[in-house]
């Protein structure tokens, strides 16, 4: 604190000042964990705050109620004119914000796998306004999107506005969204393993300091500001026998099946509303009021789940009702994201996975192997592992909130047949699933976006050798005695790409001097072109098993030359560096 004091006192500018917090933190990292405590600080802010909001917003639905899922009956004149209403104001606000503005919300996992950390603070606001209209007009949707993005898009700016490394500014965001996850659940290592698995894409030691005190800082505030509910209380049996197991792995494998059809079910309504012959405003609203009516069978559909979740995991409903209730909360949930509405899947996928085990527990109720608790537990752990991604996150927060070790080690096995059900039938998360559907091939916030920069035109090499593809082995071994340089493109007279040949191929003493050229390129020839990116020259490479290729233009033009060894060295040392980047190996200048 003495330097800091020190550099303030000497400094009286807004940019001094900022260039003697940059040279702080660059100079000690005992500075960024400080940062990282300020954004878990923020996060835990945001959360509060978004809660408070939607708690306002439910009063419409249910007057003197705050939490819609927990209700027991709710009007149905309110039930569809509310959640109808709010998808119309979300509609046209979308419709203003297309016309006259640029709002593409860049998500925390996008912004570190492709964009350095760089995300925009007033889209994460107006993303987050969404999520709190979508939430509080009571679709069944969370707000864990809004709290994860608004928070990671404080520790972004942050980063920014001091010029720190690109290392420091994506591990900031990772900070964001740990502190706003733990607050959001009163789970400290569920928040960071969330900013670790999902946000960051790998766990460091240099990475746990920040993240852990971002997360604990983040459920400091919401403790202070009073959002944090109590603790749930789960009767859990003292020692789960070995011959559950099997069951266990069965429940694994049916919530991870449970997951994709919901992840499949979404991506399927939001094609039947775009096929819809109404205007896209005008879809939230129509959205709104079928979330409404299903609403009017059961109020546990509304909002994210969180009461209905709990009163699950207490008495879990019996079987045909847990069936239905099931299938009315996976509609709803992708009704809502299927017409337009804001928010995320994680409070969903919670309660969609208490009622998976409460349906499975009613299945095997004959052979009584399992609790009901236990089922339950697991199931929810299970599913949500399934949509959202991470296995550690569930199994840390299975811990959190019952603080039972055999139920924890029923739930480390689940989320691992889970994760491993969906990898092998469907290989995405829903975050992941999102970003595919766009044309994104991001599996997490592993820093990727280095794969995009390295394109073919900045790696081949334009000094090249050309000749005339008329020509004979005659005249190219008179033209290049000594075997050199060792590849020649051959092209016509306006110099178009006709092929490569290896000079050892012509100067081979078994190739007659009256051969064509043309006759010694390979029949697989092709050539590259410089948008390509740097996979897929690796893969055309390994595909065609030559040591060079030729990239040429739209108009088959010869540009340059790129050969296999410079591309795998270039890839080596970008893997190098961010190895190093995510080890904290780098040294921060």
């Amino acid at each position: 604190m003495t330097g800091l004091l020190d550099h303030v006192r000497t400094h009286n500018t807004p940019p001094e000042l900022l260039a003697a917090l940059r040279a702080l933190v660059r100079k000690d990292t005992l500075w960024l964990i400080a940062l990282a405590a300020l954004v878990g600080v923020l996060a835990g802010s945001v959360v509060a705050l978004m809660t408070a909001t939607t708690f306002l917003t439910h009063h419409l639905l249910a007057p003197g109620s705050g939490r819609l899922s927990g209700l027991t009956s709710v009007s149905p004149t309110r039930a569809l004119l509310v959640p109808m209403g709010g998808g119309l104001l979300l509609g046209l606000t979308s419709l203003y914000l297309a016309r006259k503005t640029r709002f593409r919300p860049v998500d925390p996992i996008e912004a570190n796998a492709l964009h350095g950390g760089r995300m925009s603070l007033r889209d994460s606001l107006i993303l987050a306004g969404q999520t709190i209209l979508s939430n509080g007009c009571g679709v069944s949707l969370g707000l864990e999107a809004g709290f994860s993005q608004l928070g990671a898009a404080f520790g972004s700016r942050i980063g920014r506005q001091l010029r720190m490394h690109r290392s420091d500014v994506r591990l900031l965001v990772g900070c964001g969204a740990a502190g706003a996850i733990g607050a959001a659940f009163d789970a400290p290592l569920a928040g960071a393993f969330y900013a670790f698995e999902l946000i960051i894409g790998t766990y460091t030691f240099t990475a746990l300091p920040p993240v852990a005190l971002a997360s604990i800082c983040g459920i400091a505030v919401a403790h202070l500001t009073d959002t944090v509910l109590p603790p749930v209380l789960v009767a859990t049996p003292p020692s789960i026998p070995l011959m559950a197991s099997f069951p266990i792995i069965l429940l694994g494998i049916l919530a991870g099946m449970m997951g994709v059809l919901l992840m499949r079910g979404v991506t399927l309504t939001e094609y039947i509303f775009q096929r819809l012959p109404i205007p896209v405003w005008l879809r939230p609203a129509l959205g709104g009021l079928m979330v409404g009516g299903l609403a009017l069978l059961s109020p546990s559909v509304l909002s994210s789940g969180h009461m209905a979740m709990r009163a699950g995991l207490i008495s879990s409903p019996p079987l045909l009702l847990a069936l239905g209730l099931l299938g009315l909360k996976a509609l709803a949930s992708a009704i809502s994201i299927g017409s337009g509405f804001r928010g995320g899947l994680f409070f969903a996928s919670l309660y969609l996975g208490v009622l998976t085990g409460a349906v499975f527990a009613g299945i095997i109720a004959p052979l009584a192997v399992l609790p009901v608790s236990v089922c339950t537990i697991v199931g929810m752990c299970a599913l949500a592992v399934s949509v959202i991604g991470g296995p550690m996150t569930m199994i840390f927060l299975a811990l959190e909130t019952t603080g039972s070790l055999p139920l924890t080690g029923a739930v480390v096995v689940s989320a691992i047949v889970s994760s491993m059900t969906v990898r092998r039938t469907f290989g995405y998360s829903f975050a992941t699933w999102r970003f595919h559907l766009r044309g994104e091939n991001i599996r997490s916030g592993v820093d990727v976006s280095w794969m995009r920069t390295l394109t073919v035109e900045r790696m081949m090499r334009t000094q090249i050798v050309t000749f005339p593809a008329t020509e004979t082995v005659q005249a190219a071994r008179l033209a290049f005695p000594n075997q050199t340089p060792r590849y020649i493109i051959l092209c016509d007279k306006d110099n178009q790409y006709k092929g490569l040949v290896e000079n050892v191929l012509f100067h081979a003493s078994h190739v007659p001097e009256t051969t064509p050229l043309t006759a010694l390129v390979a029949p697989d020839d092709v050539a590259l072109t410089p948008a390509l990116s740097l996979s897929t020259a690796i893969d055309t490479f390994e595909r065609l098993a030559r040591p060079a290729l030729a990239v040429v233009d739209e108009q088959n033009f010869i540009l340059g030359l790129l050969s296999e060894r410079y591309v795998l060295r270039r890839y080596a040392e970008e893997l190098e560096r961010t190895r190093q980047e995510l080890a904290g190996e780098k040294y921060r200048a």
